[in-house]
């Protein structure tokens, strides 16, 4: 046989073999299954997993089947025990044998896949975290983060509860929490959230479930050291980020010449200084800088107590400059001033004039009503403290302040104001007084009872309010007074035109009545005197020219006559008769000569006695001649003027007196004679001769 020849037929004898063999194994295959199958997790027993093909009559059992979690149901394979993705196998293999009834077997291998299914919430490594950062942190700076696990391996999303001003998660996939907020330590000390981790977005997708773990997150803000000492009390202050404490300084106040032992005190309260970063309450000292020369005080540098060292001599304030600062940072410090006033020590305090007071007021008033001295609501009551040092015991330094009780107040002035409103009762205070330029004080106490309103007898009245009947009285007092106004003005219009055409009358009257009210010497011998050109000034209203003869019977019926054997009379006696004459003349109405005084002042008519002619108006003058002798005893006389006499005839009237040897002349025919008279008596003091000027 040809050797390629059987090749080729041993190559065909082998291809039919394997023709055969497809052909039983087909023959053979009577169940068939799916290779792969899945299975979610958690599912119930009984749910189908896969479904097996298979000729009429072939049955099944189920060879490999690992953890039995399946079991077959007639040509099914389903859960026998619920399968959990998160524990292993997650794959799992099983062996199917199908048998025919002519014994034809065959093995289906299966491999089901668990697949994962979202039951699982995620998880914090710890349920609270505390967290710091400090104050100032710039916005951005990161504080931690705070992260949760899945173990499905599920992104996770974050959020805060409650939102706050402070801080953020810097993205919502990471959970790094940043300063959102600059972070004042004095402003807030910590803040507190909740952090909650998501498997899925909020809200999730619909039939999609959703599982979430939450944290609870607490930051606390720490102090660091960015303020210097601040001087207690002190008023603080925010500029910008930054925070400042303003005070007044310090006042206190010793006495001249005196030296104080111990600490002295200061108003409002002793030198004292705190770090102005509180949570780190730094160590302060102190120690003084300036207006200390003269070596007066000394500062305790622990506790900032001053004292003296010695007494101060001059007075007025002194300002002393304190420095504070901390003591392992000196770069940390800040001033203030104390002021001690030097003062004149006070000998007495000030002391009330009680002990204690008694004061009344109604239930139903408001505040700043006034507190009573009594029950008839009409006079307030006043606290006064007096201080001996003041000639009139008031010192205008004391103030006066209520010690207990916040229902009452005391004005300067001393009275007790009602500052809330009290039920009827007694309520007790205590006032005291303080001298504010030395602080020497007295006390007091007050007793006010509270009355109900209807035992007042009179309607409440408050400050600057008055009842109706006071009202009712004022206006009627008015009335009364505008009056009586109107009355008086009349009379005095009725008076002065009844009294206008004897006006100058009555001015001469009260002239010659003050003329001859003043005489009181005898007649001067020797000298004549005359008033030339000052009878005719052409005062056609005057009474000159009959007043000479009224007066000289006067004086004639007196007894008093000028001429021989005339009886010696009193110079009173004659100036009486002389103004009884002239008060009869010029006051026929029987009015006094009081009212001619009275006519003389309104008038203003000013006689005077001059040796000088006057021709002023409002004046009646006399006029001398010539000087005289005060010492002379020589009789003067008043010769009336003509108006024609020369220096012939005056020289002849001086003969006349020469020759009258020792008789006492007469006068002319026509001579005044009681004017005469009465000047004579007033020559006392008109014929001293001076030349002065002399008011009648």
């Amino acid at each position: 046989m040809d050797l390629g020849c059987w090749r080729r037929s041993g190559r065909t004898l082998l291809c039919f073999y394997l023709l055969f063999l497809l052909l039983r194994d087909c023959r053979a295959q009577i169940c068939s299954a799916p290779p792969v199958a899945n299975v979610e997790e958690n599912q119930p027993a009984g749910t189908p997993v896969l479904s097996i093909t298979a000729e009429a009559g072939v049955t099944f059992e189920l060879q490999v089947n690992p953890g039995n979690f399946f079991r077959l149901e007639e040509a099914a394979v389903v859960v026998n025990t619920p399968l959990d993705y998160e524990t292993p196998p997650t794959d799992i293999g099983i062996t199917i044998q199908c048998t025919h009834p002519d014994q034809r077997t065959l093995a289906l291998q299966v491999i089901i896949i668990v697949k994962n299914v979202n039951d699982v919430a995620p998880v914090f490594a710890q349920s609270q975290y505390a967290l710091s950062t400090p104050e100032l942190a710039p916005v951005g700076a990161t504080v931690d983060m705070v992260e949760a696990t899945d173990v499905e391996g599920d992104l996770l999303y974050y959020y805060m509860d409650p939102e706050n001003e402070y801080f953020t998660i810097q993205a919502v996939n990471t959970p790094v929490i940043v300063v959102k907020k600059i972070a004042d330590y004095d402003v807030v000390r910590s803040v507190s959230f909740k952090l909650i981790a998501v498997d899925t977005r909020t809200p999730p997708p619909t039939g999609v479930a959703s599982f979430s773990a939450t944290a609870t997150v607490s930051i606390s803000i720490t102090d660091v050291d960015n303020r210097p000492p601040w001087f207690q009390p002190c008023a603080e202050t925010t500029i910008g980020s930054s925070k400042i404490c303003l005070g007044s300084g310090y006042r206190g106040r010793v006495n001249l010449t005196e030296k104080t032992e111990g600490v002295l005190p200061l108003e409002p309260g002793p030198v004292f200084a705190i770090d102005g970063d509180r949570g780190r309450n730094e160590q302060i000292i102190y120690r003084i800088m300036g207006g200390n020369e003269a070596g007066i005080f000394n500062l305790d540098e622990n506790t900032g107590g001053i004292t003296m060292l010695k007494a101060a001599d001059v007075a007025g304030p002194v300002v002393l400059t304190v420095l504070a600062l901390q003591f392992l940072n000196s770069d940390q410090f800040s001033t203030t001033t104390v002021t001690f006033d030097v003062v004149i020590r006070s000998r007495n305090p000030p002391q009330f004039d009680k002990q204690q007071y008694e004061g009344f007021i109604s239930s139903d008033l408001g505040p700043n009503s006034l507190v009573l001295e009594d029950k008839s609501l009409d006079k307030p009551l006043r606290v006064r403290a007096r201080d001996a040092d003041f000639i009139d015991g008031v010192n205008p330094d004391v103030r006066y302040t209520v010690e207990d009780g916040s229902d009452f107040t005391v004005t300067d002035e001393g009275f007790v104001l009602l500052k809330t409103e009290v039920s009827p009762g007694t309520v007790s205070i205590r006032v005291q007084a303080v001298d504010t330029s030395n602080g020497e004080s007295g006390m007091t106490t007050v007793s006010i009872q509270v009355l109900p309103a209807a035992e007042t007898g009179l309607p409440p009245v408050l400050p600057g309010q008055y009842h109706e009947a006071d009202m009712v009285a004022l206006g009627a007092s008015l009335a009364v007074l505008v009056a009586l106004c109107l009355a008086i003005i009349g009379l005095l219009l009725v008076r002065i035109r009844k009294g206008d055409t004897a006006w100058r009358k009555l001015t001469e009257a009260s002239l010659f009545r003050s003329t001859l009210a003043r005489g009181s010497g005898k007649m001067k011998e020797g000298v004549q005197y005359t008033n030339s050109g000052f009878q005719n000034d052409g005062d056609t209203g005057s009474v000159t020219s009959d007043l000479p003869t009224k007066a000289d019977l006067a004086l004639d019926g007196a007894g008093l006559g000028v001429g021989g054997g005339a009886r010696e009379t009193s110079p009173a006696a004659r100036a009486a008769a002389a103004a009884s004459a002239l008060q009869e003349d010029f006051l026929p109405d029987g009015a006094s000569l009081a009212g001619s005084d009275r006519a003389d002042s309104e008038k203003g008519v000013k006689p005077i006695l001059t040796k000088e002619r006057r021709n002023e108006e409002g004046y009646k003058s006399v006029w001398f001649k010539e000087d005289i002798d005060p010492n002379a005893k020589e009789e003067v006389r008043i010769i009336p003027d003509s108006g024609e006499r020369d220096a012939d005839e005056e020289e002849e009237e001086e003969d006349e007196e020469g020759s009258a040897d020792g008789e006492e002349d007469v006068s002319p025919p026509g001579t005044p004679s009681a004017l005469q008279t009465a000047l004579d008596m007033s020559g006392g003091a008109e014929s001293r001769g001076e030349g002065e000027d002399s008011d009648l």
